[in-house]
């Protein structure tokens, strides 16, 4: 093996001497000088060597990090293309949707989980569906369950509505009595995940990550059930535990054989990177191999066979599918979900306001049952099918309201999708709240539902800046965004316009009472309460 450009020295973890890295004034470039004459099948099947491309010399692993009782299998089968490999050829050129390439398939699925994802649709690629279908129902048959992750980056100390679509991917597996894993990515949000991003995220030190860990470990506690007297109940674990363990040479021997860089350099994170000249670290470079190697670990320390993921992970679940074949001689599963964005084409989670926070504390539940009520007339009954557990039939009849009538599939859906973070008590509240701010039915309005922050008299007194205070309700992202929605008439104090910028809240605007509201725009609003 020779490499000419020496930044990419350590790139070559995946490549014998066999494989020439070849570098070009662009960017560097690779061609594979093994078995491959499909060059299509090269760039877009995994992460793979064939093993004829590197020594078939078998040695163990010598870090307790990999002692798992098997050696890395260089065996001759490696070499032919496998049909799970030639199936994520064909699905990958193909442009058409799983729901039209395998439509014969879908229909003959007999597993609950699986039929689930089809009918609500959540499918969007699936390593050999058929028999993933079989073994999740030969588990059923025999009282077991099958054991599934799913990965979260602690790169917040709060989850947001993107993430909404995997948290209920894993309640549905839960419900089919098949075993949540939930993966939190201690270790791996210490590289981050380049996919989708122009540019390298913000390092992260050790205390924020372990302080976003627990931040967005409380919200699965309401999508899941823990514990150890089901054999469908969830675990958590954290890939901290083995990839800050790992040694860096032993790794790269035992596991570095199995990737190329050329189907590294083919990945459209890492392309659209490297074509905007944007920096790309080899720190970035990784993840997709950690990603894969979480894979192999939780096969083998917890039995897992099937990894879940958004689409835009899909190369990475395959080549850990992949590596999980190579080194244990196991069959792995893949499926992916589709990335969800709204009927104007922006993504999920997303407002102008910022994000759509999970957590109580980061967004209340009256903003986030606001949210759902201002989904679009034509996402509603999608939204309904992949964000709530209402069933299908109900569904149904609600997608054949027209006009005015769709409103009430909105309030729905933001019930359901409340009550499954929230719980079902906060209804109650938030629809009195609603129709004493929109629909005037009462002098009286109840506030317990809006985000509230407190004040004491003596700051009062003085006058605190009504920009100020938007900004700590978190009605609006900047104080500058707060003056702007004071100069355009959509801020209020009570039921009165707030004219001046500059203004304050003083003691006086409470007259008799404790508590006063102000409103940003018709749907939102917060309480600013005497301490």
């Amino acid at each position: 093996m020779m490499l000419k450009m020496a930044a990419f020295t350590a790139l070559a973890m995946a490549v014998s001497s066999s494989t020439l890295i070849k570098t070009s004034c662009a960017f560097l470039t690779a061609s594979n000088k093994g078995r491959f004459t499909n060059t299509k099948l090269l760039t877009n099947r995994l992460l793979l060597v064939p093993s004829s491309t590197f020594s078939r010399t078998k040695h163990t692993s010598r870090s307790s990090a990999f002692r798992h009782g098997s050696t890395a299998q260089h065996d001759s089968t490696a070499e032919e293309t496998t049909p799970q490999e030639q199936q994520v050829q064909e699905e990958e050129e193909s442009s058409s949707s799983i729901y039209e390439s395998q439509s014969e398939t879908l229909a003959k699925l007999r597993s609950p989980f699986l039929k689930t994802m089809r009918d609500r649709g959540f499918l969007h690629q699936c390593t050999n569906i058929e028999e993933l279908d079989a073994i999740m129902m030969e588990r059923s048959k025999d009282g077991k369950a099958l054991s599934a992750y799913l990965g979260f980056d602690a790169t917040a100390d709060s989850l947001h509505v993107g993430s909404l679509l995997q948290i209920m991917i894993l309640r549905h597996l839960q419900k089919s009595g098949h075993k949540p894993i939930v993966l939190i990515g201690g270790g791996t949000s210490k590289v981050g995940d380049p996919t989708g991003k122009d540019e390298s995220r913000k390092l992260l030190t050790d205390d924020i990550i372990l302080a976003n860990t627990r931040g967005i470990s409380k919200v699965f506690e309401k999508f899941l059930t823990f514990g150890n007297d089901s054999p469908s109940d969830a675990i958590m674990v954290n890939n901290d535990d083995w990839l800050s363990s790992l040694k860096y040479l032993e790794f790269l021997r035992d596991y570095g054989t199995q990737f190329t860089v050329n189907r590294m350099l083919s990945f459209e994170s890492v392309k659209q990177r490297l074509a905007r000249e944007a920096p790309f670290s080899f720190l970035e470079f990784n993840y997709m191999i950690l990603q894969a190697y979480d894979f192999l670990e939780l096969s083998r320390r917890y039995d897992a066979r099937l990894q879940l993921g958004g689409s835009d992970q899909w190369g990475n679940i395959v080549a850990g599918t992949e590596l999980g074949r190579r080194c244990d001689g196991t069959q792995l599963f893949g499926l992916t979900a589709p990335l969800i964005t709204t009927s104007d084409g922006k993504k999920m989670g997303k407002t102008a306001n910022g994000a759509v926070w999970l957590n109580a504390d980061r967004l209340s539940e009256y903003d986030y049952w606001q949210f759902w009520r201002n989904t679009s007339d034509e996402d509603v009954i999608r939204f309904l099918k992949l964000f709530t557990e209402l069933p299908l039939e109900e569904v149904e009849t609600l997608s054949k309201l027209e006009g005015a009538d769709i409103n009430k599939a909105k309030v729905v859906l933001a019930d359901e999708a409340t009550a499954l973070l929230h719980g079902r008590d906060c209804l109650k509240v938030i629809h009195e709240t609603v129709d004493n701010m929109f629909n005037k039915k009462s002098k009286s309005m109840s506030t317990e539902s809006l985000p509230r922050i407190f004040v004491t008299a003596e700051n009062l007194e003085q006058g605190v800046r009504f920009a100020d205070l938007f900004l700590e309700l978190k009605l609006v992202d900047s104080k500058k965004e707060a003056r702007r929605l004071i100069q355009g008439g959509g801020a209020k104090l009570n039921e009165e316009k707030i004219t001046d910028e500059t203004g304050s809240l003083t003691l006086s605007d409470f007259g008799d009472s404790k508590e006063v509201i102000l409103r940003a725009g018709k749907k939102r609003a917060g309480v600013v309460e005497i301490q």
